[in-house]
């Protein structure tokens, strides 16, 4: 019977287990946190990924590194994820628990500033507060003359609340606007699987709040 070679240990072969656990601990709190934040238990997580409870339980402790890549990547799409978003790092650093909604700021800013809009992210709107609420892009043009207070939802858990959170919002900077000043609104989401099966569920509700066209 043939026996399969033990891999010699070498500064370089231990660096790369480290490696190896790093990533698998960064999956299993990506996985853990997704599923959390659809208000899944690891039992329906794991059914719609086709593996049991007990093994989604151990990804999410951090052992996967015996795991196939296929396997990892049904369990992201299982909590509506993307396996890359969780792996996407220098080996051995740490993503941002926000790196997802880091993204989308970035994607933003990074959109509007082709339009002449100046970014400012996570402005605050209740400067005399202990911690203020903060708007996640606020977008200045013309000398301050326009305004768009953007809003972004990773995950549509309350829409009635976005809404008004957002309205909210527009109303304390159009407060301290100079007169004149055109403000709007601009709420983007997170195009997951249950996002838009949610906003396509209520399609008079968003387009009579929303009648700007996302397309355009």
């Amino acid at each position: 019977m043939a026996h399969r070679p033990r891999r010699r240990a070498t500064a370089v072969t231990r660096a790369g287990d480290d490696r190896t656990t790093a990533v698998a601990r960064r999956i299993g709190l990506g996985l853990r946190d997704s599923r959390v934040a659809l208000r899944l238990t690891q039992a329906q997580a794991g059914n719609r990924a086709g593996i049991s409870q007990a093994a989604w339980s151990r990804i999410e402790r951090g052992a996967s590194a015996a795991t196939s890549l296929g396997t990892l990547a049904a369990c992201a799409a299982a909590v509506d994820s993307q396996l890359a978003g969780f792996i996407e790092a220098r080996p051995g650093s740490t993503l941002p628990r926000d790196v997802e909604h880091l993204r989308r700021q970035e994607l933003v800013i990074a959109i509007a500033r082709a339009g002449g809009w100046a970014a400012r992210p996570e402005l605050p709107i209740d400067p005399g507060a202990v911690r203020s609420r903060s708007i996640d892009v606020d977008l200045v043009r013309r000398a301050g003359a326009e305004e768009i207070v953007v809003e972004i939802e990773d995950l549509l858990t309350d829409g009635g609340a976005v809404i008004r959170n957002l309205t909210d919002k527009v109303a304390a900077i159009r407060r301290t606007a100079a007169t004149g000043t055109i403000v709007r609104g601009l709420l983007v989401i997170r195009g997951t699987r249950r996002n838009r099966e949610t906003v396509g569920a209520f399609p008079a509700v968003f387009a009579s709040r929303f009648p700007g066209s996302s397309t355009a």
